[in-house]
């Protein structure tokens, strides 16, 4: 049963605080990347929504300006110390807010316990073989232009939702459509920031959790 639109308000609403959790652990230097992944489902409810204003109840339709309004206000934000991060100038810092920021993350994903004395065993050469195959099992593709490579973006895409599935999580929010208005947007932004001309996004589980990245090619 596809969620209703209270529902998909209250996820955007936990996806915003997240998302600046992980943006503060990136400029804090604990992640390497930036969280993508939640800005495309954020920015997927606000298009749904907002072609479709006049189905809302007007309780609904003031929280997504008020929810839109805070996202757009952490987008500036964001752009302005990714600016200063790649010219340099901004400086990592490790101290209580990090360590504040690591244990929210970890009550939000906490660790599997450890396996019991008894049960651990030492990895035979083909095991060991077999995880580092499997850690190395990314799905990769190359943009320079997605809205002429119909192709590749649909390959990311299905590797993206096959990806969800075998991990088990949620895929119904999930549309075609609005992936590829993703993809554009965001090879449009790293060619305009990082003057190249192909991006290179990789999907891959980590931990159990599904990334989609978007790398600069030199």
């Amino acid at each position: 049963m596809p969620p209703t639109i209270d529902e998909e308000l209250s996820g955007m609403e936990r996806d915003i605080r997240q998302l600046k959790i992980e943006y503060d652990q990136f400029f804090g230097g604990g992640r390497k990347r930036p969280p993508t992944e939640i800005e495309w489902r954020i920015e997927q409810v606000i298009k749904r929504h907002g072609e479709r204003a006049g189905e809302l109840k007007m309780q609904q339709r003031f929280r997504l300006t008020n929810l839109t309004q805070t996202y757009a206000k952490y987008k500036d934000i964001f752009r302005k110390k990714t600016a200063l991060k790649e010219e340099g100038r901004s400086q990592k810092h490790y101290g209580a807010a990090a360590k504040m920021i690591e244990a929210e993350r970890a009550k939000a994903h906490p660790e599997p316990p450890p396996m019991p004395a008894h049960a651990e065993a030492p990895l035979s050469k083909r095991a060991v073989a077999s995880a580092a195959s499997h850690a190395s099992n990314a799905f990769r593709v190359v943009c320079s232009d997605p809205e002429h490579e119909t192709e590749q973006v649909n390959r990311l895409f299905n590797a993206f939702v096959s990806a969800k599935k075998e991990a088990g999580e949620e895929t119904t929010k999930l549309s075609q459509a609005g992936f590829k208005e993703f993809v554009r947007k965001k090879t449009r932004d790293l060619q305009e920031k990082q003057n190249c001309r192909d991006v290179e996004y990789v999907v891959e589980t980590v931990s159990g959790q599904v990334k989609l990245k978007a790398l600069v090619k030199s």
